[in-house]
């Protein structure tokens, strides 16, 4: 243990100073279960597809220390996948005014949110989320103390979920079985989390987002089906989804854990869960049409409560405004005290 965290030590002291130690130094603990963490510059995203990407979360892990600690840490950590219990949900609407609303819960046996927000030197500003869990550094770990701060910063690669400065939201959530997909068609490859970076990155709105992920060889995290919630200011909202390593697009406003493309209808669905069909009675009864208030009110219905010892239920609630781009978080249930962010370069004319 003393030998590893000398190392650690010797790799922060030689870490790239600038952009990632203000990253590490930007850490802010929000409330009990989420942090935020800023990040602005050279992000490594440009060098990871120019090597050809990562086709597993180890290798990612290799790259990403040595982005961080510039190849110095001894053991680097890779992404975990957590307990089987999951839940996720988005819902994506239009507001009175004509503007587009998606709300993401984001449902697990256990989670520690981070929020980071990230101006790159070439792409879009975004904020994203990670669960922190899911780094693998130890049970109960959080981004408090130094060496924590800068292992912390392995979240410029992974996101469950997000949204850009061009009102692209896009989202993963567990598509309900456990059929990885592994694409390998000599395009640069990417795990399910670093795809959403680097579609938030690059994409200005959907049918960019779906010209990307054409462009690369998709695999899958922690040994699972996933499938993508993408909506954007226009009010345009699909759901992609893998199936025989072939990605399929469905036209939808809502999506749960559970498969809508018409090869695996419903594969994934258990009796008794009706959050989508709640959702879709949300969107009848609104004609599709939600004011904030109306939307947070309808992502709470459909969030999970813990079940002690089991699952912690919803873990963060995002209600994410595309048309003028901002993001209000909710930690943990508790609605009534919200996390908002905006852009600073919301409505600029390219990257």
């Amino acid at each position: 243990m003393g030998f590893a965290i000398a190392i650690l030590g010797e790799a922060i002291a030689l870490a790239q100073a600038g952009p990632i130690q203000e990253g590490a130094m930007s850490v802010l603990k929000l409330e009990d279960g989420l942090y935020y963490m800023e990040y602005r510059g050279e992000d490594g995203f440009a060098g990871l597809v120019e090597r050809g990407g990562a086709r597993s979360a180890g290798e990612m892990s290799n790259y990403v220390m040595g982005f961080i600690f510039q190849g110095l840490q001894s053991q680097p950590q890779s992404p975990q996948p957590g307990p089987a219990e999951y839940g996720c949900s988005a819902l994506t609407v239009r507001t009175p005014d004509g503007g587009t609303m998606m709300g993401r819960n984001f449902d697990f046996s256990s989670a520690t949110g981070m929020v980071l927000h990230t101006v790159p030197e070439n792409g879009y500003e975004t904020y994203t989320t990670f669960n922190l869990d899911f780094l693998g550094f130890g049970k109960g770990w959080v981004p408090e103390g130094m060496q924590n701060r800068y292992m912390a910063l392995s979240v410029l690669f992974f996101a469950l979920d997000g949204v850009n400065e061009k009102g692209l939201a896009m989202a993963d959530l567990m598509a309900g079985d456990d059929v990885q997909t592994h694409q390998e068609n000599g395009k640069p490859a990417l795990t399910t989390t670093t795809a959403i970076c680097y579609i938030l990155k690059n994409a200005a709105n959907v049918d960019e987002a779906l010209e990307l992920l054409r462009g690369i060889d998709m695999h899958s995290d922690i040994g699972a089906a996933h499938h993508y919630a993408i909506s954007d200011a226009s009010g345009r909202s699909v759901v992609v989804e893998y199936v025989d390593n072939q990605m399929i697009v469905v036209e939808s406003n809502a999506v749960a854990n559970h498969y809508l493309c018409q090869a695996k209808r419903n594969v994934g669905l258990i009796e008794g869960d009706c959050r989508y069909d709640n959702m879709l009675r949300y969107l009848e009864e609104t004609d599709g049409t939600m004011n904030e208030k109306q939307l947070t009110d309808a992502m709470s219905s459909v969030s999970q409560a813990p079940v002690d010892g089991k699952f912690l239920g919803t873990a963060w609630t995002m209600i994410m405004d595309l048309g003028t781009p901002s993001v209000t978080y909710y930690s943990r249930r508790n609605f009534e005290s919200g996390h908002r962010f905006e852009f600073e370069r919301s409505g600029r004319g390219g990257k």
